[in-house]
This record gives structure tokens, sequence and C-alpha cells, in this order.
């Protein structure tokens, strides 16, 4: 017969390690991820569900939107998904025509992707459904958390990947930091 214990407090990973060589993280700022994360995707993944698309179509479409021309193979570096993941989606997207797949200029041989502009309209729309979440949820932390919510996502991004990361964005994080405040 198994045991059944009940407990009335709170459990933490790690709790019965005796080495005590990890530093405890802040649980309840991980569980407040989970629940930012999941309210974050709420809006788009309703919209994205009446064409019968996934949050993966949502990435896919949000950084071809954002960096029209990008590479096929760029953005299996950006994702970290497999080719047979995003060549699925993409297939939708390019076969519904959300997106369009252009040999590159120089080498016919790689394959450039392009918002259309129906694509464009709802990579805007998802876009706006989530900046107006984080708006509202700088606006309610105070004056100066924008900066501060901005360094402590980037620093959220596993250091080998923040080069990558800040390639994409319109400027250095600390400048970007800087112009939030």
């Amino acid at each position: 017969m198994a045991d059944i214990i009940i407990s009335t407090g709170r459990s933490v990973p790690g709790d019965a390690d005796p080495s005590g060589a990890v530093d405890e993280p802040t649980w309840d700022l991980i569980e407040l991820l989970f629940f930012a994360y999941r309210d974050f995707v709420s809006g788009p993944d309703e919209a994205l569900a009446r064409f019968g698309f996934g949050r993966a179509h949502h990435r896919v479409l949000h950084f071809v939107n954002r960096n029209p021309g990008m590479k096929v193979a760029d953005l299996l570096e950006i994702l970290k998904i497999t080719k047979q993941s995003l060549a699925r989606v993409l297939k939708q997207l390019v076969d519904q025509g959300w997106i369009v797949q252009k040999a590159g200029e120089r080498d016919r041989r790689q394959r450039r992707l392009h918002a259309t502009e129906k694509g464009v309209a709802l990579a805007r729309r998802l876009d706006s459904l989530q900046a107006k979440r984080v708006a509202q949820a700088l606006a309610k932390a105070g004056g100066g958390s924008d900066g501060v919510t901005a360094r402590f996502l980037f620093n959220m991004i596993a250091r080998e990947e923040r080069a990558l990361v800040e390639a994409l964005l319109p400027g250095p994080v600390e400048a970007i930091a800087a112009n939030c405040t």
C-alpha cells in the first residue's frame, strides 16, 4: 500500500538536499512567470485558434514580420525547433497565404521569408494584444520598472544566446532599458 503524505506547507524542490550547494531560487517568482506567460499568450492563442494555428505559428509569424527577408536557417536558430517542426508550420503559413518564400538575391538556394499583407495584419493584431498587456503591467508596476524589466528579461536568456537576441533588437539592451524609463 502506498503512503499518502499530506503537507500543510508548500514544498520547495531541493529542500531535501542536505548539501545546500545550490541557492534556492525564489519559487514565488517562478510561479508568477508561469502565470504571466499563460496570460501573455492567452489573447493571441484565442485569435490563432480561429485559423487552426498555435504558438509555433505565432512565433514564426512574429519573427518573419519583424525581420522581413530572414533566412529559414536564422529562424531555426531563433526558435530552437527542429527543421521538421518549422517545415510543418511554414507550409501551413505559406499555403494559406500568410508568408511567402523568395529565393535569395545572391544565393538562389536561400529561402527568404516575408509576411504577406494579411500576415502583417495578423502579426500586428497579435502583437497589439501582447503590447497592451505589457503596457498595463508596466504602468501598474510603477515608474522606472520598464528598464529593470528589460534587463531582467535579457538576463533570463542563456548567456550564449544573448548576442543573437541583442542582434535582433533595435539596439543594445542597456540603451533599450535606458529609453524605457
